[in-house]
């Protein structure tokens, strides 16, 4: 590796972590179309690390509230909106946990080509167009039902299939139950936390396992870029997600899903 690759790599990750535009399909497309090496297993959690801190840091008032309530909620059963929605957190957290463990070792070795990453980038578009044209409606965070909760969690199992994007399945989620954009963009932001502290332990235990070298310039370079990137994102997508919607990353999304299929077809 080099700095170029360090810094293009980071910004992919700290951008596409939280766009509905698949952060796995453009890290895994990202050294195939730049002729470079895989960047390795170090640095995948090192990029990962960057985005959690960011995620952390943007959204610390709430979690610091979301603990606190939830603590409360074990101790004296005292339930208020923070509570549930940390136990919404954590509930819409087990399906793709159970599914990561499941079927990990599968989806590594034989879903990662070009045209499996297409073809989830355009399927799952076209189904986030729809929930975002038809489907949308007004409903907060502190309105979801125990059922969207956990809906949410299974649509986000599917995001392990590559190309599909963690944060677009459960945004497509949230909307098709009547979510509006800023809050279901908000939930799927709060559930990247406890989905990235699983990535990054499966891959460090893994990395704990091999014996391959660390560069840890380059680690920390893709920590600290990583996680700048990932907090300008969030505060942008945020900021502008009701105006802007969800159709320009589904033109993205075909776009960059057809110029795929025609360069590994």
């Amino acid at each position: 590796m080099d700095w170029l690759q360090v810094l293009v790599l980071a910004v992919i990750q700290g951008l596409t972590e939280f766009l509905p535009i698949s952060s796995s399909a453009h890290l895994i497309l990202a050294p195939v179309l730049f002729g470079w090496t895989d960047q390795g297993l170090a640095f995948d959690v090192a990029l990962h690390l960057g985005s959690l801190a960011a995620v952390v840091l943007y959204f610390r008032r709430d979690l610091i509230n979301m603990t606190l309530s939830w603590t409360r909620s074990v101790t004296h059963r005292e339930m208020n909106d923070d509570a549930r929605l940390a136990w919404g957190v954590l509930l819409a957290t087990i399906p793709v946990g159970l599914a990561g463990l499941l079927f990990k070792d599968v989806i590594e070795q034989q879903l990662r080509s070009p045209l499996y990453i297409a073809a989830g980038l355009i399927v799952f578009g076209l189904v986030l167009s729809w929930a975002d044209w038809r489907h949308r409606g007004e409903r907060e965070v502190n309105q979801m039902t125990w059922k969207d909760v956990l809906l949410i969690g299974l649509a986000q199992a599917l995001a392990l299939f590559p190309g599909t994007s963690r944060s677009g399945i459960t945004m497509t989620a949230g909307l098709l139950l009547g979510m509006s954009r800023e809050a279901t963009a908000r939930f799927s932001f709060l559930l990247s936390i406890p989905v990235i502290v699983i990535a990054c332990a499966l891959k460090s235990w893994d990395l704990y396992n091999s014996t391959l070298p660390i560069d840890w310039a380059f680690m920390a370079g893709g920590v600290i870029m990583s996680g700048i990137s990932a907090f300008l994102c969030i505060h942008f997508f945020l900021a502008f997600i009701k105006r802007i919607g969800m159709q320009p990353f589904v033109i993205y999304r075909i776009i960059l899903g057809i110029a795929l299929i025609w360069l590994f077809a």
